[in-house]
């Protein structure tokens, strides 16, 4: 059986939450949403190629990871810190008048960065690392964009068996918006003072206060953040000649 999830990244979870550990069950993601993050990984023409519905349902498949966090199920990517609080707040702000878009996002972006605080409280522990302090960003990776294009690990695989997380503790203002443009491309492995970088399996993040994270688009809100490589896999299909290998 196959199932064309039809929209963004957040209609594709919700067909991937249905689909994963069934092995007669394939997925895939027709790109008329506003977002479709994980489909960049077939490269600058995957919007045109998932489109055509014809060379899409005669494509090959393969068994995707997925990332497992407090039971909702993600194929992509799951944040936590500025870059959530940023996704989370944008939907709000695109119901003003005169935003939206583009000005959503940045109007977010300023809001959160100047008014409530660039990091905050939490404990993270990933493999051998434990981290406890003021974090501006947890990002746990098994696809490799997010945010609308941002590429923090560039030549991640979704079907490795391995999460690749990245930490950026607190930061000034005018460290972040300097360096923000590297790590959206990907650049973590230049500031390793800055970023840190671990690959593993599991990630637990603690908090006093509520945080807000998001899975492959959906928000979910909670003091505790248990994510792990799961035990299901989800079959996905893509068009035929398409490749999610990391560009060299």
């Amino acid at each position: 059986m196959r199932l064309y999830a039809c929209g963004g990244d957040g209609t594709l979870n919700e067909v991937v939450n249905g689909a994963a550990g069934f092995a007669n069950a394939a997925v895939t993601n027709v790109p008329i949403g506003t977002g479709n993050d994980f489909l960049k990984i077939f490269g600058p023409e995957s919007r045109a190629r998932f489109s055509d519905l014809a060379a899409l349902s005669r494509g090959p498949q393969a068994a995707m990871d997925l990332i497992d966090c407090n039971g909702l199920l993600g194929l992509d990517i799951v944040c936590c810190g500025l870059d959530s609080r940023i996704a989370v707040d944008k939907d709000r702000y695109n119901a003003l008048p005169l935003v939206s878009g583009i000005g959503a996002y940045i109007l977010s972006l300023l809001v959160n960065v100047i008014c409530k605080g660039i990091a905050q409280p939490m404990a993270v522990d990933c493999g051998d690392l434990h981290f406890d302090g003021e974090t501006t960003i947890v990002c746990v990776c098994s696809g490799r964009y997010y945010g609308g294009g941002f590429m923090p690990v560039g030549d991640n695989l979704p079907d490795d068996g391995l999460l690749e997380t990245l930490v950026v503790p607190k930061v000034s203002r005018l460290t972040f918006f300097r360096l923000i443009r590297q790590y959206a491309s990907g650049g973590y492995r230049d500031y390793p003072d800055l970023i840190l970088y671990r690959q593993g399996h599991s990630v637990s993040i603690r908090a006093q206060k509520e945080l807000v994270a998001v899975v492959d688009g959906e928000p979910l809100r909670a003091k505790e953040l248990d994510i792990k490589l799961s035990d299901k896999k989800v079959n996905f299909f893509y068009p035929a000649g398409s490749s999610y290998a990391p560009r060299t």
